[in-house]
């Protein structure tokens, strides 16, 4: 039997390359003061806001904000009154262009009746927990990119380099987010094609990530970053099916591993190597590193850190993760999700640029992430083939989660630009109070061997 992967972690003048030298991270120790200063977050991001609309920096939310009811499951957001201030379409794109990726003007034009841009106020008001920011502080003289530029030292639960110096610094950072250590769902996938046909998939998922719990932090050099755990529940044809593995730090030894259930044979098979650019079922519309817009290793890439631009972005997207909403009625819609549904915002973003080394394979030849200056957190992609053509464009409708104290992603939508087609994964909207997100809840490696996989497959 064909063997099928899935792996959906993530688990999985500034232009130095990620390269076989040494690459500097540390500052020095009177640098590193400037976080949580005057002009610095705690995080490395700038406080002041901008004349053209991105926020000043308050952090005045912290874990919960007024109106803030349950303790886990969907919350309005405290922004939910507000109304759009720019609808960016087609026709006056050109008069923002400046703050807009290739992708998002590739989509406005490819798509000007169905894709548009409903701009909302920024706000930048959650703070990162205490012992987050205290990671990050430590990373700021600590943590360094190893010589190979495979793997980083310092201590988990945070990205390592606030201030980044080159582009090897800057992708481990965006590997390397604060977010949620566990996660579990039962997500919905829909595939949307050109002539308006859909094919549905089902998974259940789960993640581990000891690192990002704060009484189980450690070093980088540890072997394990992740565990990953899927079983299929659609299409029919994939039912049963179960894959599960684990991501390392340090890719100098180790790959992206994993162990899968077959239900044809009734066996668990450890699968062939599960990184790059692997289709993910159902359909193959993105890779397993796109993942995230970006996860696993950074080998296959010179990666530059072309600097900061302010960009209008999807951010605090609860309204997208409503169980109001219905599949069929309210998201899925000709060749993109409902665009009334997802609130872009202004923010200044780290602009990384990862172009394909010689002598090495990837489908995508270049790719420029857009990752955000509060979090670290990769939001936007834009991905190119070998005919240097833009080719899809990703983007993840991150929401503050009160659960895991910090922006967990929600519905994750990748667009085709070839193909006129596009996947929105990761939904919940119509799974049921006890099957949406569940974060940071106790976790153990055993759920995520290869005995769990045969167990959740038959």
């Amino acid at each position: 039997m064909k063997l099928r992967v899935a792996i959906p972690s993530g688990l999985f003048a500034m232009g130095l390359a990620l390269a076989a030298m040494p690459v500097q991270g540390k500052v020095t120790a009177e640098k590193a003061k400037e976080l949580d200063g005057p002009k610095f977050t705690c995080m490395g991001a700038e406080k002041a806001g901008s004349a053209s609309g991105v926020a000043e920096y308050t952090g005045k939310f912290q874990g919960t904000w007024p109106g803030q009811s349950k303790p886990f499951g969907y919350e309005p957001g405290p922004y939910a009154n507000e109304k759009p201030t720019l609808k960016i379409t087609a026709a006056n794109m050109a008069e923002h262009a400046q703050f807009l990726t290739e992708g998002q003007k590739a989509l406005l034009k490819k798509y000007p009746q169905t894709y548009w841009m409903n701009v909302y106020p920024s706000h930048r008001d959650f703070k990162a927990e205490d012992w987050v920011c205290d990671t990050v502080k430590k990373n700021a003289t600590t943590a360094e990119v190893k010589p190979n530029g495979l793997g980083i030292t310092g201590t988990t639960g945070a990205h390592p380099f606030p201030f980044p110096a080159n582009g090897g610094e800057a992708i481990w950072n965006i590997i390397n987010p604060h977010r949620t250590s566990t996660e579990s769902a039962v997500c919905d996938i829909a595939d949307v094609y050109a002539n308006g046909s859909v094919a549905w998939g089902r998974n259940k998922f789960m993640t581990l990530n000891p690192g990002l719990d704060p009484n189980k932090r450690g070093s980088f050099e540890e072997k394990i970053n992740a565990y990953f755990y899927t079983g299929y529940l659609l299409p029919e044809r994939d039912k049963g099916f179960v894959a599960v593995g684990f991501q390392p730090n340090d890719f100098t030894k180790d790959s992206t591993s994993s162990w899968q259930y077959q239900p044809g044979i009734r066996r668990v098979r450890q699968a062939p190597e599960v990184g790059f650019d692997y289709p993910v079922p159902p359909a193959g519309l993105r890779f397993v590193d796109d993942d995230y817009v970006f996860n696993g290793s950074p080998e296959r890439y010179t990666w530059k850190l072309v600097g900061k631009k302010e960009i209008y972005v999807p951010y605090h997207n609860f309204k997208l993760q409503d169980p109001a909403l219905k599949y069929k009625e309210d998201i899925i819609k000709p060749n993109t999700v409902n665009p009334e549904l997802v609130r872009y915002e202004l923010h200044r973003m780290w602009v990384v640029e990862g172009n394909l080394k010689d002598g090495v394979r990837h489908s995508y030849k270049k790719r420029t992430l857009y990752a955000d200056e509060d979090t670290w957190i990769a939001m936007w992609a834009d991905n190119y083939d070998g005919r240097d053509q833009l080719w899809r464009t990703a983007f993840v409708a991150y929401f503050y989660s009160q659960e895991a104290k910090a922006f967990h992603r929600g519905a994750s939508i990748y667009h085709d630009l070839t193909a006129n087609a596009y996947e929105i994964g990761y939904m919940v909207n119509e799974r049921g109070p006890d099957a949406w997100w569940r974060l940071n809840i106790p976790m153990t490696p055993a759920m995520f061997s290869p005995e769990a996989a045969a167990r959740g497959g038959r």
